[in-house]
């Protein structure tokens, strides 16, 4: 990627334009999903009023009309809900679109205010101009997805459980005076399935931000995340670490070395299908450096990672590499199709800055 002022200053317009667009198509979905909220509004009062005449006439009804009513009922609250959820993820992008678009608009500003040279002229301001536009850029971008991950992850796991909590005790609270043994069986259905949504938030916590990275550091919280992704794939995975395991590194090492690895564990189980993997972490002085190797079905990084052709299962890899190279490591990756993966992460240590 060119350094040139003037290169950087398309890029980062390019960008601009690009963000715009993605506004536009954005505010149209978010009316089509308004619409659709609005419909599905209407839709659950009809059904709620005909779920109460069920409720009126609970002892005279037949099972099947019951069981169809509750169904009718189940089915438009969680469709009501989906789309609300999905409304207001559209409503968060736009607000970090519309963030984004705002930088980029005073960073345009702010370069177009600077005597920049030409193409052909003298380049002194032009790496650093160049450096600090692509990485306020990619910082952005990378904070975005962040977003955009954590909203689908939410959307899928809790949101849904809750979903389902709300209407199997709704169920309950009817048959309580009613059918008070069918009740009894609602309620410890209900039980088992708040047990189960308990863990697995446990788990998202755990995967969102390990408290034990804080307490314990790196390698304790590697060793545990390692333990539960096995347990959760079915992933033999194995750990090795050389160099001094005991050693607090700074948090925004630990953070970076720790979300690298398990993006990385995540890709090779996931779209590499790999039945083992092969961990080994290494903490030098002023350097730590991590190893992945898989057995998966490998991948060819030329045409995989090629923005322009290549797999898009595979190009969040070139995500992980960006954030890493933003606080000046590398991640060098090996692969053939039919042969394995390996992934080397080598991450300078740098100390904290003091806080003022």
């Amino acid at each position: 990627m060119s350094n040139n002022p003037q290169s950087v200053i398309a890029q980062i317009q390019k960008e601009h334009d690009t963000i715009a667009r993605r506004i536009r198509e954005n505010v149209t979905l978010m009316e089509q999903s308004t619409l659709e909220v609005e419909r599905l509004q209407q839709r659950n009062v009809q059904v709620s009023s005909q779920l109460k005449r069920v409720d009126e006439n609970f002892e005279t009804l037949p099972r099947q009309d019951i069981k169809v009513a509750y169904e009718d009922a189940i089915d438009a609250k969680t469709r009501l809900l989906t789309m609300r959820c999905q409304l207001e993820k559209l409503q968060d992008n736009q607000a970090q679109l519309e963030h984004l678009q705002d930088l980029l608009s005073r960073l345009l500003d702010v370069l177009g205010s600077m005597h920049l040279p030409s193409a052909g002229g003298e380049k002194k301001q032009g790496p650093q101009l160049g450096l600090a536009g692509e990485t306020i850029i990619r910082i952005v971008q990378a904070q975005e997805q962040e977003r955009q991950q954590l909203a689908n992850s939410l959307h899928d796991g809790p949101a849904q459980s809750l979903t389902n909590f709300i209407l199997q005790a709704e169920v309950c609270q009817r048959l309580m005076s009613r059918d008070p043994d069918r009740a009894n069986e609602e309620l410890d259905n209900l039980k088992g399935a708040a047990s189960n949504t308990f863990q697995k938030i446990r788990d998202f916590i755990f995967d969102l931000r390990p408290m034990m990275l804080d307490d314990l550091g790196l390698i304790p919280t590697l060793r545990r995340y390692t333990e539960n992704f096995q347990n959760k794939t079915s992933v033999e995975v194995s750990m090795n670490v050389a160099g001094e395991e005991k050693r607090r590194l700074p948090k925004h090492t630990e953070v970076m070395v720790f979300r690298s690895i398990q993006n990385l564990l995540a890709i090779s189980a996931q779209k590499l299908k790999a039945s083992s993997i092969r961990l080994t972490l290494d903490v030098d002085i002023d350097t730590v450096r991590a190893v992945l190797e898989d057995d998966g079905i490998g991948f060819d990084p030329l045409v995989d990672l090629d923005p322009e052709q290549g797999d898009s299962d595979i190009q969040v890899l070139n995500d992980v590499r960006e954030r890493i190279e933003l606080v000046e490591g590398t991640l060098q990756i090996f692969s053939e199709e039919g042969t394995g993966s390996r992934f080397e992460i080598n991450l300078p240590i740098f100390e904290d800055i003091p806080r003022l």
